[in-house]
């Protein structure tokens, strides 16, 4: 038997061929690329993967085996799989052959994947530049993927295709400075938010601003078996593709991912209401301008009843959709904001108020700066439950608790941990550590004015320890005897040496 392809190795391999497009394309378009065809060379050998499974199953009975590919999850025509691209490398035109070969895997894949490459060409001058240099660029990608084998029998485990998509997300993203907060929550907030979270078998999670899916994954596999529902909605359409694609290697087929704008044109509906969910989270663009709030007092779903945020800052906007589609009794929302939406005035202090009043919030969360790609400003988790039983706030302040890296800060397993815990702790005793968390009741919170401002709740301030100015000039006069005696014995040894 054969070795098993390890995690790293993948990885390694899969990195190297990004160094086709590296300092011709911006990293935030290049992905597009990379993992578009990632995904077709994994269809590939899955494919030949299962021919070979199923010709061995029927003892090399050609027309039994083909008769029982018909029924696997993709279907490849031969002009779609990677050995036809690659045998076909070196021809003028191998841009227009990866376009035809996606768009007829999408025409035999239909229910799967329509729409899904729509946004990507392969022979777009505009991006892969001149005919001569982008069959270049075209054929060294082909052959950088030669000796990839994704079949699933040659992978050490299951979740190593899905984990390298998500390992070039993250690589992309931390290459990709400000755009990358368009398509990546890093991993150890995803992380945080479904712990945070903790959804229950059965349970319909969805991320109205998906990005390249990574978070919904995350919250979908808290679960621990695959007894859920997926659902996603995404504005750009080169993103959308990413999240679809992510979905299927990750073995969640049956994920609903809508391409369109969530606050403007709602997709995930049931006839003609809002879709409800028992989990929604997002890390929606910060402080959004322009987001729609001419049109938001006309809302045929009335999502912004609360009060219209001001137009140049969406934040509010998002959080009220995602709590107008949890399940009223039982649905939970986690939201990662800026700053700002904790204590600004005006129109979004009035839907703060409203969200407060209606005892909706649970817990604000404060997280260091630097976290996410592409902006260094500290941002905080609003947890919002639908089906709260008391009356109170609980506020925490993790923003010291980090581990400093070289581009960006990231939070360990302990960081994570810690809030996860004294948020479970505080929900189910109400005890909380001093210093790093309280519980704020309602008529604390209106004495503040519906500031949530941390500091105004959690104490950090440490006393300075009393200082005993006697033992102390007794230590610094013992240290002075001391050089003393040192400098003495150096001018002993000095003159021994005749120095």
């Amino acid at each position: 038997m054969s070795k098993l392809i390890s995690q790293a190795e993948i990885n390694n391999t899969v990195w190297k061929a990004c160094d086709t497009f590296r300092g011709v394309i911006d990293p935030s378009q290049y992905k597009d690329y990379i993992l578009t065809f990632l995904f077709v060379k994994y269809l590939s050998d899955l494919w030949k993967d299962r021919y070979n499974y199923h010709l061995n199953r029927y003892d090399g009975n050609t027309e039994r085996t083909e008769r029982a590919m018909r029924n696997e999850r993709f279907q490849l025509p031969e002009h779609c799989q990677y050995d036809y691209l690659y045998s076909n490398r070196n021809e003028p035109n191998i841009g227009e052959l990866i376009n035809e070969a996606l768009e007829e895997l999408q025409d035999s894949n239909r229910v799967k994947l329509e729409g899904v490459f729509r946004n990507i060409d392969f022979n777009s001058e505009a991006n892969l530049g001149q005919t001569k240099d982008r069959n270049r660029r075209l054929k060294n990608l082909i052959e950088d993927f030669k000796n990839v084998d994704l079949s699933p029998s040659h992978l050490e485990s299951a979740d190593v295709i899905g984990d390298v998509y998500e390992y070039l997300i993250e690589r992309f993203a931390s290459d990709a400075g400000k755009k990358a907060g368009e398509f990546y929550t890093p991993s150890p907030v995803a992380t945080l938010l479904a712990e945070l979270m903790n959804p229950q078998p059965g349970s319909r999670i969805c991320d109205p601003t998906c990005g390249s899916g990574s978070l919904l994954i995350k919250v979908a596999q808290k679960i621990g078996n695959n007894n859920f529902s997926v659902y996603g909605q995404e504005v750009n359409g080169s993103t959308y593709a990413l999240a679809r694609m992510n979905m299927f290697l990750h073995g969640m087929d049956d994920a609903t991912i809508r391409w369109g704008d969530t606050i403007n044109n709602p997709l995930l509906l049931e006839g003609d209401h809002l879709m409800k969910f028992d989990i929604v989270v997002a890390n929606p663009p910060f402080s959004l301008d322009k987001w729609g709030a001419e049109e938001a007092p006309h809302d045929r779903y009335n999502r912004f009843w609360r009060g219209v945020p001001p137009k140049s800052k969406g934040d509010f906007a998002f959080i009220s959709h995602m709590i107008e589609t949890a399940y009223e009794g039982r649905g939970k929302v986690g939201v990662v904001v800026p700053h700002g939406v904790l204590f600004r005035g005006a129109a979004e202090g009035k839907v703060r108020q409203q969200l407060i009043e209606n005892n909706l919030l649970e817990a604000v969360i404060g997280l260091p700066a630097n976290l996410f790609f592409g902006t260094g400003i500290p941002t905080a988790i609003l947890v919002f439950n639908r089906g709260k039983q008391h009356q109170n706030v609980l506020f925490i302040d993790a923003s010291r608790e980090y581990t400093e890296g070289k581009n960006q800060n990231t939070l360990s397993p302990d960081h994570i941990q810690h809030i996860v815990s004294t948020y479970r702790q505080a929900s189910s005793s109400g005890a909380v550590e001093p210093k790093y968390a309280y519980w704020a009741t309602l008529d604390e919170i209106r004495q503040n004015d519906y500031n949530l401002n941390i500091p105004r709740y959690v104490d950090t301030f440490e006393e300075e320890p009393d200082i005993d100015l006697k033992a102390t000039q007794n230590e610094i006069d013992n240290l002075e005897n001391q050089l003393t005696a040192i400098k003495q014995q150096m001018k002993v040894y000095l003159k021994e040496l005749g120095i």
